[in-house]
């Protein structure tokens, strides 16, 4: 079976997130009264759209219907503005008609971790740190990340593990949430990069290993990356709160050192030294150890957790109350704060 054309499929890509912003805004949305007659669609009919950003139905159709291969700046414009598509999708809009020519085939050689990043995070050991590069695969990460979130191989992909570990739904407190954020972010990312073959077949084993991932890609919802709340279930420490702040070298922006910060003061910043401790010793223990060990770890760890929560400040305790931070998902109004991603 041939390959289809590439400039074909990246036209079907616009037409169908075309479509699904279109499903998703009414007439009274867009500040127009609907057309007359019986509607067969949600939302903006093709004809509504069109009206609204100022081209003809027939050519806004074959836009849609992936038959119109160059879209004009202005035109991509008009139609964000009737969508009222926010900044991440007005970016996204873009990269989707840019010409094919704009992307390679993907990086063949294995990633090179940032030199200045993994200098960085030599800095950060109170803290777990990972490196992530394209398709979200682990370049790096300290021992205090793994002793959080548990083992992720340097090679591995974080969203493999996100959308499809078990231990995952297990750590994190709002798995569905970051489960579909990961979905909207691979969804942004294959916009930037259409040729890369490797994150391709990512997608497509993630679709095809879980149906509520397929559900999500079919949403054509998609996020950046940015600074986020999380909120991990340690199986033995109990919840633990991070403010996690992303960074990226400017030559290689597809490359993010996600730092797990703490609120000073806070029990979750009393336990991180025991975790890293206790992560250690579970690391150095052999098969032939006695088995009460580990029992024993996990007894301390537990009563360092309940010592580290009773010794907390209450402005530091790791309240729900006070999560109001970048990446909080509340209607703030700000548009751009509904399409972030964080891990």
């Amino acid at each position: 079976m041939p390959a289809p054309d590439a400039a074909a499929s990246d036209a079907a890509a616009l037409g169908a997130f075309l479509r699904s912003r279109r499903d998703g805004i009414t007439p009274a949305q867009a500040g127009i009264t609907a057309f007359p007659g019986p509607r067969r669609v949600p939302g903006l009919r093709k004809e509504e759209l069109a009206m609204l950003a100022g081209v003809s139905a027939d050519y806004y159709s074959r836009i849609e219907q992936g038959r119109q291969t160059a879209v004009s700046n202005e035109v991509l414009d008009a139609l964000a503005r009737a969508l009222r598509l926010d900044e991440v999708e007005r970016a996204h809009l873009r990269d989707l008609a840019a010409p094919p020519s704009r992307a390679g085939g993907g990086r063949i050689a294995p990633q090179q971790a940032d030199a200045s990043l993994l200098r960085l995070m030599t800095t950060l050991d109170a803290v777990p740190v990972m490196l992530l590069g394209e398709r979200l695969e682990v370049l790096a990460r300290n021992a205090l990340l793994e002793a959080v979130l548990g083992p992720l191989p340097l090679g591995s992909s974080l969203a493999r593990w996100v959308l499809l570990d078990p231990a995952a739904r297990e750590r994190l407190v709002e798995w569905e949430r970051f489960a579909e954020y990961t979905v909207a972010a691979l969804r942004r990312d294959i916009a930037r990069h259409p040729r890369d073959a490797r994150l391709r077949a990512l997608v497509r084993q993630l679709r095809e290993s879980d149906a509520q991932v397929d559900a999500w890609w079919n949403d054509h919802g998609v996020r950046e990356y940015a600074s986020a709340q999380k909120i991990i279930r340690h199986p033995i420490a109990g919840e633990l709160r991070f403010g996690l702040e992303m960074v990226s070298p400017p030559l290689d922006p597809d490359q993010r050192l996600i730092v797990y910060t703490v609120e000073p003061g806070s029990a979750t910043e009393a336990l991180l030294p025991t975790i890293r401790a206790w992560g250690a010793e579970a690391a150095d223990s052999a098969p032939a150890h006695d088995s009460a060990q580990p029992a024993s770890r996990a007894q301390s760890m537990q009563s360092a957790a309940a010592g580290a929560r009773r010794g907390a400040p209450e402005c530091c305790s790791d309240d729900p109350e006070r999560e109001h931070g970048v990446g909080d998902t509340g209607e703030s109004g700000d548009v751009g704060a509904r399409n972030v991603a964080a891990w």
